[in-house]
């Protein structure tokens, strides 16, 4: 039996602090412990009742610095890694101009190897401990992401990404090889160690009817599978799909004719939503993911996380590198209470963390199993220095509280405010430390 005790402030979630107020759900301890168990958390308290209780088992004292449940991002594409920061005008442009010549370099699969690697490894650095990522159409980029992330011990989402129109040569499939491709790469990874697999249409318009219905077919064959595309992105990409789907209610309905819209459905950016595309998506509890670096650096618009959260539509946080400009969840957290500021809501610090954790974990439908502290759960943990930088530290002299000192971190921390990070209950201290 593998036995550790980590000692510091403990931060976990009994419930959703949008749904109930912050105080009654959130449980914070100055000096708590989490005893981890061949890979899990196996109990939670005191750090003196615990030590006494457990004097024999190796101890990890981190002070004062913040135990919280590792971060899970909900939404990203790994192959776009290398390209982050690129400057762009608008998506279409931008997927022109940069993302579409960076996938193509995924047929090599080295490159593809090295890139996952590396994907995995900034991530880490910065508290993630858990991707939901778009590969490319090549399945050796899924094979090099699953196999990076087996190597690492993390718990990964992705799937490969189908497109068999408006995409350049060398980027495109079609409806029976996306189809074949895709069950191949279920049948190898979904399910295996901690791999899920994802269904994974890049978005309506690269897609023909011919293969969003076969998508659909094999979701319906491999229902546990989740599936994950994009949906109301940007108000001149809902006119193109407008244009191309002519028949169609709206932007979800060219999803829900093919079978493509259920509860285990990932929708990312969701920010233009028509009245129907909300009640269906409320009615069936499919998740939607909000991606705020992303949808401020490619100028998409404001999320509505308030009216979503009171549709009861789950909703997870994502970076969505490299349309996101950072790999850093805290910075997601930053940019998402900045748009809910323009939006005239404001986020309360538990309500960010919960986002970044349980929240993207429910959207997953993994809660219970990562983003989480509670007894039970994978032991993936991230350590938050809380003075990490001189700007940080300053501030922190002036607080009263947890939420008070955690908050700078949110607004201005980076990988540096990463002390450490536990995967399945194994200490991985990032490469920036």
């Amino acid at each position: 039996m593998n036995e550790h005790l980590i000692l510091g402030q403990t931060l976990r979630f009994s419930g959703d602090p949008f749904d109930a107020p912050f105080e009654t759900v959130t449980h914070i301890s100055t000096s708590g412990a989490v005893l981890v168990r061949d890979g899990r958390i196996a109990e939670m308290g005191e750090a003196q009742t615990l030590r006494q209780k457990y004097p024999q088992i190796p101890v990890t004292d981190y002070g004062s610095d913040l135990i919280t449940a590792g971060f899970v991002d909900a939404h990203m594409h790994y192959p776009q890694t290398a390209m982050i920061a690129s400057w762009g005008k608008r998506l279409i442009d931008w997927l022109n101009t940069y993302t579409f010549p960076e996938e193509k370099r995924f047929a090599d699969p080295d490159y593809a190897a090295d890139i996952a690697g590396r994907t995995l490894d900034l991530a880490l650095a910065h508290g993630t401990t858990t991707l939901t990522s778009f590969c490319t159409i090549h399945p050796q980029s899924v094979d090099a992401l699953f196999h990076a992330a087996d190597m690492r011990g993390m718990a990964v989402v992705a799937g490969k990404t189908c497109m068999d129109r408006n995409a350049p040569d060398g980027l495109r499939d079609d409806a029976k090889s996306a189809y074949d491709d895709s069950k191949t790469l279920i049948d190898r990874w979904h399910g295996t160690g901690r791999a899920t697999y994802a269904i994974t249409p890049r978005f309506s318009p690269t897609s023909t009817p011919d293969q969003l219905r076969a998508l659909g077919d094999l979701w319906a064959e491999h229902p546990d599978c989740l599936m994950q595309t994009h949906l109301s992105e940007q108000v001149d990409e809902i006119d193109w799909v407008r244009g191309l789907y002519p028949d169609a209610r709206d932007y979800l309905d060219t999803y829900e004719a093919f079978g493509l819209l259920g509860q285990k459905g990932l929708y990312g950016h969701a920010i233009h939503l028509e009245a129907r595309e909300l009640d269906r998506l409320s009615e069936l509890g499919a998740g939607v993911v909000h991606c705020p670096t992303s949808n401020t650096f490619i100028g998409s618009g404001l999320f509505d996380m308030a009216g979503l959260k009171a549709r009861q539509i789950p909703v997870g946080l994502a970076t969505d590198t490299g349309g996101g400009s950072s790999f850093s969840m805290l910075r997601t957290m930053a940019a998402a209470y900045e748009i809910a500021q323009l939006r005239h809501v404001p986020l309360h610090p538990a309500q960010l963390m919960w986002l970044a954790t349980e929240g993207s974990a429910q959207t997953l439908h993994k809660a219970g199993e990562i983003g989480s502290l509670n007894v039970g759960a994978m032991a993936d943990i991230t350590v938050l220095n809380l003075q990490s930088t001189p700007a940080i530290a300053q501030r922190s002299t002036r607080t009263t509280d947890l939420w008070e000192a955690l908050f700078p971190t949110i607004m201005m921390g980076d990988d540096r405010a990463i002390r450490d990070v536990w995967i399945a209950g194994n200490r991985h201290q990032p490469r920036s430390a």
